[in-house]
């Protein structure tokens, strides 16, 4: 064969693209966890060596995000890729709550599974289950199962709001059918036990709410009866999370999984674990911590043990950024000392500034990501988008609203770029914060209030990492500009092209 013939031969072969990248994905999605409550973000008063082992082994971000400063929404944007303030009802979940991600929304998990990955969520739910509300004796449907997961073992809603029960799959593990379980939000009869009538029974006491139904002691959200059998026992839940999660990793090691780890620490109440309970000096609020910290090195020694760690991308975040006194007294203000849970940034759990949402964010894939620092802007928002990119799945359109692709930044390649830009919400999307590059707009108003030029306060987060100083009078044209563009940003109805 001549060299012509050579040419049109190889020229007329189609042209093979490379095969998309399957590595197991493990998102760790701390509660409350503030960018300052860990080491190797600078923590003096408590030490997180897993965490901290975790981000010398990968890439560590002082520019991480969540979407929201509260965790339904936070939630709800992770798994969908769209801001919650875009979908009414997507503030903090009741109880009672129906599903908030509907069958036929594309998720992290459905965009996995269509790549071929087994799927699962363990841990805090709290995006509701149910079509008008939960039935609680039957079939809890739609659900992660009717969202792209294989399998889910959850608790339902937030620990400080009933009830205490397991759900796996479609149903509450261990309920006497029996013995029915009644959820609601009125006494049940006037002699229901509630952390107002019986509080000389808690061993938790209240702050302020948390004082309706109790349970283990502990005064919580919402009313309930029933289900005794199936109730757990706050200490115990980070346990049987991890045992679960490392089973499920045992029995789907030989294909490419994804596993959404939803721990419910450090959110109220805390009572971690006995052999937890006060081993730091910051009282239940710092033991949780340490037991979280414990949770991520369980994980990871299971993935040692398997041999998989190197062919696994975990990410560890956070749902918000933190709080100390949250409903119960934990004595969290009280032994704080010098400790910065929001490290050098204003505000925390709630808040639209920096503490509201910017998070202990760390990725790690050995062999694959080069361990270092990145001050690149990453939001948990953006991890529909990034998966699809990297597993080679197209995300369809009118989905995924607000999810880019920054799995160059998270997997730290040479100058790759993170967001240009992020919307930062309040737990109903109310207040809003816009980061540009180094500017950020702090939008503060009354429900149902039109936004004003003039209501609004500008930062540089280069030169004021803390938000001290408003700079708006003395920028109105910057101030105008990021005005223009948060507007244009809530009325588009989406930000990915």
């Amino acid at each position: 064969m001549n060299n012509a013939s050579l040419f049109l031969l190889f020229a007329a072969a189609p042209l093979v693209a490379a095969e998309p990248v399957k590595p197991n994905i493990i998102v760790i999605l701390a509660d409350d966890l503030g960018y300052g409550d860990v080491s190797c973000n600078g923590a003096k008063r408590i030490e997180t060596p897993n965490i901290d082992k975790l981000a010398a082994e990968g890439r560590r971000f002082t520019s991480g995000y969540c979407s929201a400063a509260t965790c339904t929404p936070t939630r709800y944007s992770l798994m969908t890729g769209t801001y919650a303030f875009r979908v009414p009802g997507t503030g903090v979940a009741p109880p009672n709550g129906p599903a908030l991600i509907k069958p036929g929304t594309e998720t992290v998990a459905s965009i996995l599974k269509r790549a071929g990955y087994a799927t699962a969520a363990v841990g805090k739910w709290h995006l509701g289950l149910g079509k008008e509300a939960p039935e609680w004796n039957a079939d809890l449907k739609p659900g992660p199962l009717e969202i792209g997961f294989d399998h889910c073992f959850l608790m339902p809603t937030t620990n400080d709001r009933v009830p205490q029960v397991y759900v796996e799959d479609h149903k509450v593990r261990g309920l006497d059918p029996k013995d029915p379980l009644w959820v609601g939000n009125m006494k049940p009869t006037t002699i229901h036990p509630t952390g107002i009538t019986h509080r000389d029974q808690l061993r938790m006491d209240w702050s302020k709410g948390h004082n309706e139904s109790i349970h283990n002691g502990i005064g919580r959200i919402g009313f309930y009866t029933g289900g005794i059998k199936a109730r757990f026992r706050d200490e115990d839940l980070a346990d049987e999370w991890v045992d679960h999660s490392v089973k499920w990793i045992e029995k789907n090691k030989e294909k490419p999984f994804f596993l959404y780890y939803a721990s419910h620490d450090i959110h109220v109440p805390r009572m971690p674990h006995e052999r937890f309970q006060k081993k730091s000096v910051m009282g239940p609020r710092g033991d949780a911590i340490l037991e979280f910290d414990w949770q991520v090195g369980e994980l990871m020694k299971a993935l040692d043990r398997l041999k998989i760690a190197e062919n696994t991308l975990v990410i560890l975040c956070s749902d918000n950024g933190p709080v100390l006194d949250d409903g119960y007294k934990d004595d969290a203000v009280e032994k704080l000392g010098d400790h910065k849970a929001a490290g050098p940034y204003r505000g925390g759990k709630y808040s639209i500034f920096e503490g509201g949402t910017r998070i202990p964010f760390i990725t790690r894939w050995k062999g694959k990501i080069t361990p270092g620092i990145s001050d690149e802007v990453v939001c948990t928002i953006d991890f529909p988008a990034s998966f699809a990119a990297l597993t080679g799945i197209a995300l369809p359109d009118k989905q995924c609203l607000d999810s880019f692709n920054v799995m160059p930044a998270l997997l730290g390649e040479k100058d790759a770029k993170g967001r240009d830009h992020l919307v930062q919400q309040d737990n109903n999307g109310i207040n809003f914060g816009l980061r540009v590059g180094d500017w950020k707009l702090v939008r503060q108003k009354p429900a149902k209030a039109k936004a004003e030029l003039g209501g609004e306060k500008l930062f540089n987060l280069k030169t004021d990492p803390g938000e001290a100083t408003d700079v708006a009078a003395k920028y109105p044209e910057i101030v105008k500009q990021l005005h223009g563009r948060l507007d244009k940003i809530i009325a588009d109805g989406h930000s990915r092209p």
